[in-house]
């Protein structure tokens, strides 16, 4: 059977930029695959590329058997990460104008439900709010029942309900058989939703696999993540000092330290060696490995200099990207002894 999807050596510069630079992938009928990156590596070019919008330099594609500009549009959905429709129409006159375009599409109404959005509602889309309009251009997406759906960081601007509401759809046209290549920011949204990641850096595919089987081969080793106390006479290289005579990797950065290799058994050893050295902290944080630990190392990057306050972070400062709930997998065990 011909895989929906194919890219083979994808290379494209602007100028001295390259933006692509050898990207393969193939994506199987029905699956989710998932595309990470952060912004410049690379992903809204490989969207255009593989889409046909944009030419790459050296290299091919295949939708559906043929190049992008031969395959049957009615079979591809696509939401940009840029879209702007007409504002002086309302989100179901937008829907029902793109349904207008196919030969065969979907009831608009039915869209419009399934992205939560009224079908009698008269606001025009330029008063919508954001995650309205993010919604109304998911909606133009779907209309046409695509064999194959591009989705360019679909969540964005979304409210946490909404967006767990359009993980579910993504995930029932999965089921259905439709194929879905989705960008995404979202480290949860990729663990949710995708079969297979791509780690886009660089205008590089870093690794490809299943989130689970990326984590287990980039992601690392169980932590503990030591916010020492500023009000203090204590720095993460106090913490470290204190730890040296035990077994651990130590990693100090942005104002915090990172204990590797730390088993639920072993946690009560680094409380004590930090409380035998006078070490002042805040908070001890424990845990394990996740996509963005994986993506950070499979792309070379050091996970205590580059995820700020999302590594470690207490149950109280909620999800990574705005989420209303806390990490899995992340434990906050305890203030410090001062």
């Amino acid at each position: 059977m011909t895989e929906p999807l194919v890219a083979e050596e994808l290379r494209k510069s602007y100028g001295d930029t390259t933006a692509l630079d050898g990207v393969s992938l193939s994506v199987g009928e029905g699956e989710v695959f998932g595309l990470i990156g952060p912004n410049g590596a690379g992903k809204t070019t490989l969207v255009r590329a593989l889409t046909g919008t944009t030419e790459p330099d050296s290299g091919a594609v295949s939708m559906f058997g043929t190049d992008p500009q031969s395959a049957d549009r009615q079979r591809l959905g696509l939401l940009p990460q840029a879209f702007d429709p007409p504002e002086r129409l309302t989100a179901p006159e937008l829907v029902a104008y793109y349904a207008g375009l196919y030969d065969e599409a979907r009831d608009p109404e039915t869209v419009l439900a399934e992205v939560g959005l009224d079908a009698a509602d008269d606001t025009w889309y330029e008063n919508l709010s954001g995650g309205q309009k993010r919604r109304t251009c998911v909606g133009t997406a779907l209309v046409n029942d695509p064999d194959l759906l591009f989705l360019d960081e679909p969540t964005t601007g979304i409210d946490p309900a909404g967006r767990r509401a359009l993980w579910e759809l993504v995930e029932d046209l999965a089921d259905g058989g439709t194929t879905v290549f989705l960008t995404t920011h979202s480290m949860e949204e990729a663990e949710r939703l995708a079969d297979r990641v791509g780690l886009l850096a660089d205008g590089e595919l870093a690794a490809v696999g299943s989130p689970a089987d990326l984590v287990a081969e980039y992601g690392g080793r169980t932590r503990i993540v030591v916010e020492t106390d500023p009000d203090a006479d204590t720095d993460p290289e106090d913490a470290a000092d204190a730890l040296a005579d035990t077994d651990f990797e130590v990693e100090t950065g942005d104002g915090r330290l990172v204990v590797a290799g730390v088993r639920p058994e072993d946690i009560g050893e680094v409380v004590a060696a930090l409380n035998d050295g006078g070490v002042a902290y805040d908070s001890l944080t424990w845990t394990e490995p996740d996509l963005e630990d994986a993506f950070l190392r499979a792309t070379g990057e050091s996970v205590a200099a580059r995820r700020g306050v999302a590594l470690g972070q207490s149950g109280a400062a909620g999800g990574r990207d705005g989420g209303d709930s806390d990490r899995d997998g992340e434990t906050a065990l305890a203030g410090g002894d001062r």
